[in-house]
């Protein structure tokens, strides 16, 4: 089970806009991201359709983050692009569990512990925390001296 592709290169557009802390046209995001600019243009606006990007119009027009990079977690943005997670349909509002003729099922109590489980970790990690890891080893990998 994988993350849909279109939220994986939202987290890669939402990540590139956290680095830039400024405007980015449409074109410069795709090509950073390695997203096609079609795909890019649908994801962002989802990213502004909830709040996380704010887009400019016009000739200086472009996208920037709207929100602190240290309120931005992996969550906010998989729930932007895939709706509320939950690790089984039974768990939706319009879910409906079959299993248990009395009401009660084992089967969406232990889905239900699991959805929290994943809930909680992709809370756990900010765009603030992800991008300053890989900056702090990019410079760890420059400073790193070659072997002979």
């Amino acid at each position: 089970m994988y993350i849909t592709l279109e939220t994986d290169y939202a987290v890669r557009i939402t990540a590139e806009l956290c680095r830039e802390q400024g405007k980015l046209d449409a074109r410069t995001i795709s090509e950073r991201t390695g997203v096609t600019l079609r795909f890019s243009l649908k994801i962002l606006r989802k990213l502004v359709s909830e709040g996380i990007v704010r887009s400019y119009k016009g000739t200086q027009g472009g996208y920037m983050i709207n929100m602190d990079p240290h309120e931005i977690t992996l969550r906010t943005v998989v729930e932007a692009i895939e709706g509320t997670y939950c690790f089984s349909r039974c768990l939706s509002a319009d879910g409906e569990c079959n299993r248990g003729a009395s009401g009660y099922c084992r089967f969406q109590e232990a889905f239900a512990e699991i959805t929290h489980m994943v809930r909680d970790k992709l809370d756990s990690f900010t765009f603030a925390d992800l991008i300053t890891e890989k900056e702090d080893k990019e410079k760890a990998d420059e400073r790193r001296i070659p072997e002979p």
